[in-house]
């Protein structure tokens, strides 16, 4: 893909220079993108308890959630992938029952967080499970910039996400916190 033109839902969502930076990444750091795995038990429970069928990973990485949830859930549960920084995932993803962006939203550029928080509003259906580190990275971008470009406490986080959803449960632990939340009605 062209790190020129991005796809339509993409614009002002990730600029082209950081598509490029992340793809790169990607491409040379087997140990990043993975942070999903961590959360995968209890996205699982979330799959479980809510009778899930169909769930976006937004800002997929390698694809390691799918993988984790695949040998829990098998064909019960379809696992699509977005990733704008993944050429074979870059598509504007389609609104889907349940949104998980783990280890995402720290990474956003600062500039494009409102566009990407209204894009995570535009494909939840009915749940999503948000996981946001608070502090520094350990890794650092090409240009020095920590990886974790945002760098808040949760309160400042949540200000923002309930501009757009409902949270439904709150779990601080050290350096962040995951949210289960639902999406506000359309305005």
């Amino acid at each position: 893909m062209d790190t020129h033109v991005l796809p339509r839902a993409q614009s002002g969502l990730i600029t082209p220079s950081y598509r490029a930076m992340q793809a790169e990444l990607h491409a040379s750091r087997p140990d990043y993108g993975v942070a999903s795995t961590a959360f995968a038990p209890l996205v699982s429970r979330v799959v479980k308890q809510l009778g899930v069928r169909e769930l976006l990973d937004y800002g997929a990485g390698k694809g390691r959630l799918g993988q984790s949830l695949a040998g829990e859930h098998g064909e019960a549960l379809v696992v699509h992938h977005y990733d704008p920084a993944i050429e074979a995932w870059s598509a504007d993803p389609e609104p889907r029952e349940m949104v998980a962006c783990i280890d995402v939203l720290e990474h956003i550029e600062p500039e494009c967080l409102d566009p990407v928080l209204d894009d995570l509003r535009r494909v939840t259906r009915r749940v999503g499970f948000f996981t946001i580190h608070t502090g520094p990275a350990a890794k650092v971008l090409s240009d020095g910039r920590n990886a974790h470009l945002i760098q808040k406490p949760s309160k400042w986080w949540l200000e923002r996400i309930a501009k757009r959803f409902s949270v439904v449960h709150l779990s601080e632990y050290e350096q962040g916190f995951c949210v289960i939340v639902a999406p506000l009605p359309a305005a």
